[in-house]
Order: structure tokens, then C-alpha cells, then sequence
């Protein structure tokens, strides 16, 4: 399946094959590959729902990814014994442009004219007919896909596609077709007329290294006599737009049509000052949903995951394996689908803004702003979700189609602050901000809206940084067609919703779930026998001397301070205990550096930490956990938690990469571990020299 972006391809891609769809990866990219099946008249095929482009001439990564799958050039997919053409009638000129190509292909084609309801309402009429013949008789169906109109005569058509001969062609370009003939018959027309246009670029290499060791001479006199002086893609879109141009007037008839409301609220919030109103008006509600609206189905996700827990321990009783089943397996699931709330939300509104249309208008409206920092338009949603999550944020990059602005919109995700730093800014601001007004403000909002203002900043001198040195390159043109606005289809949404949900599930939950287990075993081996001695004397002593709500205060904190004391002699303590003097010139002690080192795979386990080596319980209340680590002291005396060292400390939170997911999901978008290795090498630096010179100087 082959067509336009927003050409309504993914639409019909989903209509014809429901749910019987799977979304991997092609080989050694991170480009996703939507594979479906669809079964008609005791045929079965698999249909490839190939990443939009406007031509054969790949300008961007997922573009390139489309012409090799075509062309039978991508390692692990095999070639294509048809080609479904997917063509907008609202826009059928730039449809045409694409077709044409696909048409000098030796494989059988057929089309869908998609959207033919909108273009009625347009007052667009296609001679459908009349294109057919025009197209050589190559098979157009008109179809509904959101309803389902002509979807029983597509895939007739496609159900004997493979067996159909082709008739002639009648070329757009006749130059160029005699010239790809003659220069190589053995491939077709389409192939060797890119490598003509195009030149022996990335797309073309492979092609270009078997013909032209042998045909060097013969293709430069070809290019000669095509193009002369001229620009070879100008020369082709002149040629292929005149073919266009010719083959609508045959076809396509426009009616004047009555402009209704709609249509002139449409018309007036395309403009640049309404817009713009317009697209923050939607971003503050987006942004509102992911981190506002989530948070009652989070809370109970983290209520019945502590519920399931604490069930778990009850029922197996105390021992390593009710301590792996309950804090190790259902706390590291737990971990992972928390974060699933959010993925969901977000991804709603990408996939509603985007079939609306209204991501392509974003994408354009603020790329003046983001350019000024070495990105384009498209970093703007992926940078805004990052607020609630960066893994939804990262995984949302996938909109930008240049590579450079994609990594770098990648690096300055994690830099916005997530929902996961929250319950750290909310306990040393509390603890060491006076709750005071500065006018009509509250001092603790100034510092958190200050943390919010400091990620986003350096976020973005992070990506201009980038741009300007390992990511430096030519800034693309961004040319992109603004779709016609469109109710999106309530089957295609949730059905791009689940596959969204089993992703991340699977990429971002297998790690995070193996590095939970790695942090609850350095947490509770090895055992300690003096703990457990203790712990038992102290009950017994309890037990003896108290009852009712005052014996069980006193269990409470009895186990409260065994859990401190397993941590303080377990490895994760150890550990703690061993880089202590690496960072002491931070001002942390043993306990914080513990806390921190169990936080590196997910920076929300740093308040349970903290809990339990104070003492407090790892379901510590913030006001407890405040007022204990107020007190905390260093052998000497010295109080641990000053106001520069806590300064510090949410310095080193608002930039330290704190987030196994996070690393997880630029490791799958990269296809590498070099920028996810990167990204925490730079940040972790960064936030150790940030405390660093917030704790010496205020000091």
C-alpha cells in the first residue's frame, strides 16, 4: 500500500485488514513495519502499509524506507507482488504525481481513490472511467474507508491483482522511459529513471554500482541530452505536473459548492494569528490530559500494585521469594504499566490532531521558533509530551521526518520535566522552601515553575548545541501539504491506539522489568542474621510491655528501622557507602548517594528509598520523610540536607537521565546504543556538575 502522507492510506490499511495486523521493525532500522492480512473469496494476502511519500525520490528516512520495500531493496522484506495505490480525491493532483511513477513499475497496480465523500461534498466529481482508461486500465475503486463503501469491489480487484497482465504504457515522461529502456531494460522504468533523475545517491547505490561501472559513458550522454544545464527534478516535475494537469481535465469536473459555517471557521483558523491562538489553546488541553487526567488511574494502578504486593507477602509469608514475587515481579510490572495511562492519553491526541489534520498545521505554524534553536516545526509535540513522560515524547519523534532533527529532538526530550520528578521536587521544596507569598506568588511555585523553566532551557541548548556540532548539517526544507481538516474515524484510532499500548508495552516493560529485579536484589541481599536478631528481640520486647494502637505504632517503627538497617548492609548500602566520597563534594552522604544509585533506572523509587533507609517506611508520608531528612546528620554533627545542598540535589534531578524506559526507548528509536549511552553520559555529568557548583558556592 502505497500513497500520500494523510492520503487516508493507514485508514483504509486498517478497514481492510482489522485487527489481523502486527507492527514490527524492518531490519536494522527503526522505521515500524504495519503488516495486516485480509482474506476474500478463500484468498488470503498480506498487505504492507508502506510510510507515506510524495514521490519515489526519497527526501526523508521513512521515505527512503517506502522506495526500497518497492523496489525490492530492503534486507528482510520480500518483493512486492502488487501495489495498492492510495489517492486522496480531495487532492488528486498530487496523487497523480506519485501514480504516474508507480505505474512505470513491472508489477501489477491497482487504485483507491480514498476520501470520495469529502469530495462530493467539495463538489469534486472523478470520472472514474475515464481514469482508468487514462491510467492504462488499471483498476480505480472509489471507497469510504470510514464506512466501509466500495471496500467489496477493492478487494475483489486485489484478491486477483497478482494474476492481472499489464496493459501498455502510455508514459508522462516518453524521454525518460525510451531513456531508463535503453540504458537498462532488465530493471524497470521506474528504478532506472530514479537513478536517471536522482544520480547515484543513498536510495540508488545498489543500482547505481551494478550499472554504472559498465554504463558510465552512456548514462552521463543520457543526463546530457535530458536535463542539459537544467535541475533534473525541476526538469521532471515540469513534465510529470504538465501529464497531471492534462490527465485532470479529462477526468475531474469542480462544482461551485456553498460555503458553509464550517468551512469559513476553517478558513479563518488557518490564518497565522488564529492559528497559532488556536494551537496553544489545544496544547495547554493536551498538556493538561497527559499530566492532569492520568493521574486518578496512575494513583490506582500504584494502589492496586501495592495492594497485590503487600497480598503476595501476606500469602507466601516472609523470605526471598515473597520479597521477589511481591517487591521485585508485581512492583517491577507495576513499574511499567503506570506509565501506560499516560502513553494512551498522549497518543490519543497525536493520532485525533494528526487524521485531523491539525498536526501538520502545528508542525508549520511553529517552525520559525523551533528553527531558531537548530529544529524544525515537527520537535513541538514531542517536546510538549515530554512534560508528562519522555518515553511517550520520544516515541512521538517519529513525525520528523530528518534524521538530525529527530536525534536531537530525542536528546532534548528527557531534559522537560516529567511527572517522575515531581515527588522529588515536591519533598525538598517543602522541606527547604519557606511557604511564603513574593507578591501575589507562592515562593514554592516560583522554585518548581523555575525547575520547569531550567529543564526546558537547557533542552534546548542542548538540541541547538547538537545541531551545531555531532548533528551538524544543512537545515532541510520543510515543504509539507496541509491536509483538508477531517473527522477522524473512531475504528482507525483505537485500533492505532492498541498497537501504540502492545509497543510500548513490549519495548519499554522488558527492560524496565529486568532492571526492577536488579534493583530489589542489590536492595535485599545479602541478609543479615544481626538484623533479624534484632528485629525479633525487639518484638518480643514490644510485645511484652505494649498493646492495642500503641504496639502496633511500635512494630510499625520496629520494622521500619530493620529495613533501614538490611538496607544500610545490603549491596545497594554497599554501593552507597563505596561512591560516598565521590560524591561527598555534593554534599551527600552514604544514604542519599544509595537513594540515587537505586534511582538511575527510575527516578520515582528515590522517595521509597529515601523512606526506608530513614527509617520511615518505603510508603513514607512526605511530611514524616521531610522532617527526617531535616534532621539527618553527618558523624560530626553537621546536618546533611542544607539549603545548598538541596538546591543542589534538584539541580542534579532537573538534568540527570534517570530512567531505564527512557534509555530504552532511544536505544529502539536510534537504532543504537552510542545516543542512548550519550544522552546519560552528558546528562549525568551535567547534573553531577550542577550540584556540584550549586553545593561549593552556596556552601
Amino acid at each position: 500500500m502505497v500513497g500520500n502522507p494523510n492520503s487516508g492510506k493507514s485508514t483504509l490499511f486498517n478497514r481492510l485488514t482489522g485487527l489481523r495486523q502486527r507492527i514490527g521493525n524492518y531490519p536494522g532500522v527503526t522505521v515500524e513495519r504495519h503488516v495486516g492480512e485480509m482474506t476474500h473469496d478463500g484468498v488470503k494476502l498480506e498487505l504492507v502499509d508502506l510510510p507515506g511519500t510524495h514521490a519515489l525520490s526519497a527526501h526523508s528516512f521513512e521515505e527512503m524506507i517506502a522506495v526500497n520495500v518497492i523496489f525490492d531493496r530492503m534486507p528482510g522484506a520480500s518483493a512486492p507482488d502488487g501495489i495498492l495505490a492510495v489517492i486522496d480525491s480531495t487532492n488528486l493532483y498530487q496523487g497523480l504525481y506519485l501514480l504516474q511513477q508507480l505505474i512505470e513499475m513491472d508489477c501489477p497496480i491497482a487504485v483507491a481513490l480514498t476520501m470520495t465523500d469529502v469530495a462530493q461534498a467539495a463538489g469534486i466529481n472523478i470520472d472514474i472511467d475515464a481514469l482508468s482508461a487514462r491510467l492504462g486500465g488499471i483498476p480505480v475503486h472509489p471507497v469510504t474507508a470510514t464506512t466501509g463503501q466500495g471496500i467489496d469491489a477493492l478487494k475483489d480487484t486485489l484478491s486477483t491483482l497478482p494474476d492481472q497482465s499489464r496493459e501498455s504504457i502510455d508514459p508522462a515522461w516518453p524521454a525518460l522511459f525510451d531513456a531508463a529502456r535503453q540504458l537498462d531494460p532488465g530493471h524497470s522504468v521506474a528504478e532506472v529513471g530514479r537513478l536517471i533523475v536522482d544520480g547515484p545517491d543513498d536510495a540508488n547505490k545498489s543500482l547505481a554500482t551494478e550499472l554504472l561501472p559498465e554504463k558510465q559513458t552512456a548514462f552521463d550522454a543520457i543526463r546530457a541530452s535530458l536535463f542539459g544545464d537544467d535541475e533534473p527534478l525541476a526538469a521532471e516535475a515540469r513534465a510529470r505536473y504538465a501529464w497531471v494537469r492534462k490527465t485532470m481535465d479529462e477526468v475531474q469536473e469542480t462544482l461551485p459548492v456553498y460555503k458553509t459555517l464550517g468551512a469559513k471557521i476553517i478558513r479563518f483558523a488557518n490564518r497565522p494569528i488564529p492559528g497559532t491562538i488556536g494551537l496553544f489553546v489545544v496544547m495547554a488541553i493536551v498538556f493538561q490530559a497527559v499530566f492532569a487526567w492520568a493521574t486518578p488511574i496512575m494513583d490506582l494502578i500504584d494502589s492496586a500494585t501495592s495492594a497485590l504486593s503487600g497480598a503476595a507477602v501476606d500469602a507466601l509469608g516472609d523470605g526471598a521469594f515473597a520479597s521477589l514475587v511481591g517487591d521485585g515481579i508485581i512492583a517491577g510490572v507495576g513499574s511499567v504499566i503506570i506509565f501506560l495511562p499516560q502513553i494512551l492519553i498522549l497518543f490519543l491526541f497525536i493520532i485525533l490532531l494528526e487524521d485531523s489534520g491539525f498536526l501538520a498545521r502545528a508542525a508549520y505554524l511553529l517552525d520559525r521558533a523551533m528553527r531558531s534553536v537548530g529544529l524544525s516545526g515537527q520537535s513541538i509535540i514531542p517536546m510538549i509530551s515530554s512534560f508528562a513522560c519522555a518515553v511517550p515524547g520520544i516515541m512521538a519523534t517519529r513525525v520528523i521526518p530528518n534524521r538530525r532533527d529527530r536525534i536531537a529532538t530525542i536528546l532534548a526530550a528527557p531534559f522537560m520535566t516529567c511527572s517522575a520528578r515531581l515527588p522529588v521536587y515536591a519533598l525538598l521544596i517543602a522541606a527547604f522552601v519557606p511557604a511564603r507569598n513574593v507578591g501575589f506568588l507562592n515562593l514554592q511555585g516560583l522554585v518548581l515553575f523555575a525547575l520547569y523553566l531550567f529543564g526546558i532551557v537547557m533542552g534546548v541548548l542542548t538540541a541547538l548545541l547538537l545541531r551545531q556540532t555531532a548533528l551538524r548539517g544543512p537545515k532541510p526544507p520543510f515543504a509539507l501539504m496541509l491536509p483538508a481538516f477531517r473527522r477522524p474515524n473512531l475504528r482507525t484510532v483505537l485500533i492505532q491506539l492498541l498497537g501504540r499500548a502492545k509497543v510500548f508495552l513490549y519495548r519499554a516493560g522488558t527492560v524496565i522489568f529486568v532492571v526492577a529485579l536488579i534493583v530489589w536484589a542489590l536492595a535485599y541481599y545479602p541478609r543479615s542474621d544481626d538484623v533479624a536478631e534484632f528485629t525479633v528481640a525487639a518484638q518480643a520486647q514490644a510485645e511484652q510491655s505494649l498493646s492495642g494502637e500503641r504496639l502496633a505504632d511500635a512494630l510499625e517503627e520496629i520494622g521500619n528501622r530493620a529495613a533501614a538497617l538490611q538496607l544500610e548492609q545490603s549491596w545497594l548500602g554497599r554501593m552507597g557507602k563505596t561512591v560516598e566520597p565521590l560524591f561527598s563534594p555534593l554534599g551527600w552522604d552514604w544514604r542519599v548517594s544509595s537513594a540515587v544509585i537505586a534511582g538511575f533506572p527510575a527516578r520515582e523509587v528515590v522517595i521509597a528509598v529515601l523512606g526506608t533507609v530513614y527509617a520511615v517506611g518505603d510508603e513514607a508520608d512526605e511530611a514524616r520523610l521531610s522532617e527526617r531528612i531535616k534532621s539527618a546528620s553527618w558523624p560530626d554533627g553537621r546536618p546533611v540536607f542544607t539549603l545548598p545542598m538541596a538546591v543542589g540535589l534538584l539541580i542534579f534531578y532537573a538534568l540527570c537521565l534517570q530512567c531505564a524506559a527512557t534509555i530504552a526507548v532511544i536505544r529502539r528509536e536510534t537504532n543504537s546504543w552510542r545516543w542512548p549511552v550519550f544522552a546519560w553520559a552528558y546528562m549525568s555529568a551535567l547534573g553531577y556538575v550542577g550540584a556540584l557548583l550549586a553545593f561549593q558556592l552556596g556552601s
